[in-house]
């Protein structure tokens, strides 16, 4: 079990100011740093991220997170260090000529400092190289044990300025954690930083555990335990003070746990004989409302991000399609119309795609829809691909893919063009991911 104070709240940081831009020695032309990401034929920008200056190892550190996160997005290519013209000044504006010679389109340039207390303080600057000319620059401030997520949240601003896209680098994932032979495996639930840094395992094996799904608004993961030869809870988990409690006591099992947008509420199955029905139970009092009355199993509910529709899968069609219905459970109608059987539908927080897994001869198929069912594109296919998880701005998705065998499942994150698809770090197999809301530079 992690330490509580492991999990820094939002108090932990300074909110981000403005650097003023500085001078450049020629007058400027329009800047064009942009791209628009939300279809499948863009191209990466070219954009380099020098050394920060400053306090040595953290600094270099800070820089590297950037970078990085910028690459790992499918977005930006960063240009290799070995080609860098220059060790650019913070203080002055860069010489956009030699840059220009290495094709990089953005600049970042940057330093870390410390104040009279001690804190940290890690200023930069966007510089369009094309333009020359300083884009955004910002400075932000915190505690030591912070410092990597310094560089999220300067990753965060710069990918946001470009794309015009919400950030989400500065963010955590929860996931099963899977070791041990495939007929004995040993389920923990654990939390990791999106790159893989700072894992931390929140249960210790002696259950098995299933479906963590974090909280939209809170450090909360509410997640499905089960001791040997007991029937599953849910329970919550908040990250920041370490306390857990068991939700509601139910004599049958119950399933798919999903908070509401507002984290109040709490949507569940539960399993009546051979058939399921969605329940939403308000935290505060644990009085539960019966949403679904079927002869069916209705399962994997999803609020849209207003609150106001609920989105699940049911076979009362004859096969697993997803459904969406009033918030209390009022209008059904069915959603998916083709081919295969769907299942685990996510409502984007942006309100425009659902995304579901598909079943059909072959394998399984991660897509999306427009939330009126329309548009559906199949994203990644395989021979077994389940569990999508949206990022908070919307433009990704993290699923577990397990190639069959003895081996398990890994995490991969695609974008909603599929044009981007990156292997997630987890220490052994993982599955279940739930990806956490965007902690914000005001953490």
């Amino acid at each position: 079990m992690t330490s509580p104070s492991t999990f820094l709240d939002r108090r932990a940081f300074m909110a981000g100011t403005a650097l003023a831009a500085l001078p450049v020695l020629a007058p400027a032309a329009r800047a064009e740093l942009v791209i628009d990401v939300r279809r499948g034929n863009f191209q990466p920008i070219p954009i380099a991220v020098a050394d920060f200056a400053g306090e040595g190892e953290m600094s270099t550190l800070v820089s590297g997170i950037v970078s990085a996160d910028l690459g790992r997005s499918g977005y930006f290519a960063p240009i290799d260090r070995g080609r860098f013209p220059e060790r650019p000044s913070f203080d002055a504006a860069p010489n956009f000529g030699a840059w220009r010679q290495t094709g990089a389109q953005g600049l970042v340039t940057g330093r870390v400092t410390r104040d009279g207390s001690g804190r940290l303080k890690a200023e930069f600057r966007l510089w369009d190289v094309v333009a020359g000319q300083q884009v955004i620059g910002q400075q932000y401030g915190t505690g030591e044990k912070s410092v990597r997520r310094l560089g999220h949240i300067i990753a965060d601003a710069v990918y946001s300025k470009i794309t015009g896209v919400g950030g989400y680098f500065d963010t955590r994932i929860a996931f099963v954690d899977e070791s041990g032979p495939k007929e004995q495996r040993r389920k923990r639930l654990a939390v990791m930083d999106q790159d893989g840094a700072n894992l931390r395992y929140l249960t210790q094996g002696d259950s098995s555990v299933v479906s963590p799904r974090y909280s939209p608004v809170t450090q909360d993961i509410a997640f499905m335990s089960q001791p040997a030869g007991q029937q599953p809870r849910v329970q919550i988990i908040n990250l920041e003070t370490g306390t857990r409690q068991v939700v509601g006591n139910f004599d049958d099992m119950t399933s798919s746990p999903r908070f509401s947008p507002d984290g109040r509420r709490l949507l569940i199955a539960l399993q009546e004989g051979g058939n399921s029905n969605i329940y939403a139970m308000d935290l505060g009092s644990k009085q539960t409302t019966r949403l679904t009355n079927s002869s069916a199993i209705d399962t994997s509910p999803s609020y849209s991000p207003d609150g106001s529709q609920i989105i699940f899968e049911s076979d009362r069609g004859g096969k697993q399609q997803i459904y969406v219905m009033g918030s209390d459970g009022s209008s059904p109608r069915r959603l998916s119309f083709g081919e295969g059987a769907y299942s685990q539908p996510a409502w984007s927080p942006r309100g425009d795609l659902i995304a579901f897994t598909k079943q059909r001869p072959g394998g399984f198929g991660i897509g999306v829809m427009r939330s009126d069912g329309s548009g559906e594109r199949v994203l990644t296919e395989g021979f077994h691909n389940e569990g999508p998880t949206w990022a908070p701005n919307g433009q990704y998705l993290v699923i577990f893919r397990d190639p069959g065998g003895q081996s398990g499942g890994k995490l991969f994150m695609i974008d909603i063009t599929g044009k981007v698809e990156v292997s997630l770090p987890t220490p052994s197999f993982a599955s279940d991911p739930s990806w956490s809301p965007l902690l914000g530079s005001g953490s």
